[in-house]
C-alpha cells in the first residue's frame, strides 16, 4: 500500500494531476452578488472583497479575549516552497498555493479535500493564490500560464498562456474575477519584455482584451517593463479596475530611456469591460531604483478634509503614501512614511520629483529606502473605524552603483543593502503623520497585515511569531511562535458561530480560535440575551 501511495504521487509530479483525498464536493458555487458582498463565512478574493482594504467585519476575537486565542489547525504542506499566497474560502472549503501546487483544505478542520500538482519550468519565487468563479478555480504558473480548475476535485477543465515564458516572463499573482473578465499580468525583469494585463473569459480561456503598460518593444528611446504581477482591485460603482504597475527596464540605468516612462511604476484605472485605460497616476516617474508601484490599491470611501470623497490608498514601495481622487486619478496627498532621500520634492500633480545626484552611480549613492522599499508585496489593511490605514514597513538604506563595464541593459549596477529593520506603522489618511510604529524586528518580517471591527490588528514578526495588536496604538496583545517568519497575509472568518484567524509560517497553514468552550458559552448567553 505505501508502495502504491509513493507510485501515485511520484505520478503527480511526473504529469501534473490531482489526486482527491476525499469525496467531491457538493456545493462551491460562487456568484457575482457573492462577490460584490462577501458573507462573513466566506473570503472569496484575494483581498477579501474588491476593496483590498482586508479589514473583516467580525467581533467574536476582541483585545480583551484574544490572549486566550488557541490553535485550531494545521495543515502542513510538505514542501520546502514558503507560503506566500492568501487563501480562498469559498462552502467552507480554503484553496491555497505554492508555486506548483494547489490546495482544498476543509476550513473548519484543516483535512485535506484535494491537491493538484503541476512542475513547471520558470520563476519560482512565490505564488500569491487563486480566484474563483461560479464552481472554477484560476491560478497562474511559474512559466506564465493561467490553469481552470474544477473546485469540487481540482481536475483540469483548460489550460491557456498568458506570456512567453522562453522569454523570460513568469506569472505569480493571484488572479482577480470581475464579472465575467478573469484577469492576469505577469512578471519579469528583463529587457524588452512589455508588461501587460489580459482578461480571460472564465468559460472559455478565450482572450477577452489586452492592456498594454508600455510601448511596442524597439519604440526609440520608450522603456520597456511595467509588469503587473499584483493583485488590483475594483469599484463596482465606477466600473473601474485599479492596478499597479512595475519597474521600467532597464532597471538602474535611465540614460537610454528619458522622460516619466509612462506607464511604469504607476497606478492605473482600467476599464474591465474592454481593457480601456481611463487614468493614470505616475507614483514613481523614471525609476531607476526598482521600485515597483504594485503594492495594493487600498479602497476607501470617506470624508477628506471636510469633503466625501471616492478615494484610493497605497503605501508604495519608493517610501511616499499617496491618496488619490480614484474617480480621476487627481492627487489628494503625498507624503513619506518613513526615510526617504532620492526626491528633490514634490510636484504640482503630487508625483515625487526625482533627483538626480541619487541615481546609481560607479562610486555608489546613499539611497533610502533600499531596492527591496519601504514596503513590498505583503498586503496593508485599512480599518473604517479609526481611519489608520496600518502597512508592514521597512525602513532601510542601501548604496546603489552603476556598473558601466556590464553595458547600458539589463540591470546595469546593482544595490548594497546598509542597514534595516521592520515596523507596523499606523498612518492617519488625513495627514500621512504616523500615529504609531510597531518594531518586528531587523530585516522586516513579511507579513501582511488585517485588522477587525473589533479593534485588531493581525500581522507577523521577524522572529516567526504571529501578533494581534491593539489597533489603536500598537500594543502587542498576544503572540505564539510559528517557526519562521511570516510571508502571506493573514485572513479571517465565521463557521458555525466560530471565528477563525488563519496564518502561515514556511510550508504550513494555522488557524486559530478561541477554545470551543469559550465560544460555545458566548453563543448560548447571546441566544439567551
Amino acid at each position: 500500500m505505501k508502495l502504491l501511495k509513493k507510485s501515485l504521487l511520484y505520478l503527480v509530479a511526473a504529469v501534473g494531476l490531482c489526486i482527491p483525498f476525499a469525496p467531491s464536493l457538493n456545493a462551491q458555487d460562487l456568484e457575482n452578488g457573492q462577490l460584490l458582498n462577501p458573507s462573513p463565512d466566506s473570503w472569496p478574493l484575494y483581498h477579501g472583497d474588491y476593496s483590498g482594504r482586508r479589514h473583516v467585519h467580525l467581533t467574536q476575537i476582541t483585545p480583551q479575549n484574544v490572549s486566550n486565542l488557541t490553535l485550531a489547525w494545521a495543515f502542513q504542506t510538505n514542501q520546502t516552497a514558503q507560503i506566500k499566497s492568501s487563501p480562498l474560502l469559498v462552502d467552507g472549503v480554503l484553496y491555497f498555493t505554492v508555486p506548483d501546487n494547489v490546495w482544498a483544505v476543509d476550513a473548519r478542520s484543516g483535512h485535506l479535500i484535494w491537491h493538484y500538482n503541476r512542475p513547471s519550468k520558470g520563476e519560482h519565487i512565490g505564488h500569491r493564490g487563486v480566484a474563483m468563479y461560479k464552481g472554477w478555480l484560476f491560478f497562474t504558473t511559474p512559466d506564465a500560464h493561467l490553469i481552470s480548475l474544477d473546485a469540487k476535485d481540482g481536475r483540469v477543465r483548460w489550460d491557456k498562456l498568458i506570456a512567453d515564458a522562453s522569454r523570460g516572463y513568469w506569472s505569480t499573482m493571484a488572479p482577480l474575477v470581475v464579472k465575467n473578465h478573469v484577469i492576469a499580468g505577469v512578471g519579469g525583469d528583463l529587457d524588452n519584455l512589455p508588461g501587460y494585463l489580459r482578461a480571460f473569459d472564465p468559460d472559455s480561456g478565450a482572450t477577452q482584451w489586452q492592456w498594454d503598460v508600455t510601448p511596442p518593444a524597439g519604440t526609440p528611446n520608450a522603456a520597456t517593463g511595467g509588469m503587473t504581477w499584483m493583485t488590483g482591485t475594483y469599484d463596482p460603482e465606477l466600473n473601474l479596475l485599479y492596478w499597479g504597475t512595475g519597474n521600467p527596464t532597464p532597471v538602474l540605468n535611465g540614460t537610454v530611456r528619458p522622460g516619466d516612462n509612462a506607464y511604469t511604476c504607476s497606478i492605473v484605472a482600467i476599464n474591465p469591460d474592454d481593457g480601456k485605460l481611463a487614468w493614470a497616476f505616475s507614483v514613481s516617474p523614471h525609476d531607476t531604483h526598482d521600485w515597483d508601484a504594485v503594492e495594493t490599491p487600498v479602497l476607501v470611501d470617506g470624508e477628506f478634509h471636510g469633503q466625501r470623497r471616492k478615494m484610493l490608498m497605497q503605501t508604495s514601495r519608493n517610501g511616499y503614501f499617496f491618496v488619490l481622487d480614484r474617480t480621476n486619478g487627481k492627487n489628494l496627498l503625498t507624503v513619506p512614511y518613513g526615510p526617504v532621500n532620492w526626491a528633490l520634492g514634490i510636484d504640482k500633480q503630487g508625483r515625487p520629483i526625482p533627483n538626480p545626484a541619487k541615481e546609481p552611480a560607479p562610486d555608489g549613492r546613499l539611497v533610502a529606502p533600499d531596492e527591496g522599499g519601504l514596503t513590498n508585496y505583503r498586503a496593508p489593511s485599512f480599518d473604517p473605524k479609526t481611519g489608520l490605514f496600518i502597512v508592514d514597513a521597512h525602513p532601510s538604506y542601501s548604496i546603489y552603483f552603476a556598473k558601466p563595464a556590464d553595458g547600458a541593459y539589463g540591470w546595469a549596477g546593482a544595490d548594497y543593502g546598509l542597514w534595516g529593520k521592520g515596523v507596523i506603522e499606523a498612518i492617519d489618511y488625513q495627514t500621512g503623520k504616523i500615529r504609531w510604529s510597531h518594531d518586528v524586528g531587523a530585516g522586516g518580517s513579511g507579513a501582511g497585515v488585517m485588522t477587525t471591527d473589533s479593534g485588531l490588528t493581525i500581522t507577523g514578526d521577524a522572529y516567526g511569531n504571529v501578533l494581534a495588536l491593539d489597533t489603536s496604538d500598537g500594543r502587542t496583545l498576544w503572540h505564539a511562535g510559528a517557526g519562521s517568519p511570516m510571508q502571506s497575509s493573514p485572513i479571517s472568518y465565521e463557521l458555525d458561530g466560530r471565528q477563525y484567524i488563519v496564518t502561515s509560517s514556511g510550508g504550513v497553514l494555522f488557524a486559530w480560535a478561541l477554545p470551543e468552550g469559550t465560544v460555545a458559552a458566548k453563543r448560548s448567553a447571546t441566544e439567551r440575551h
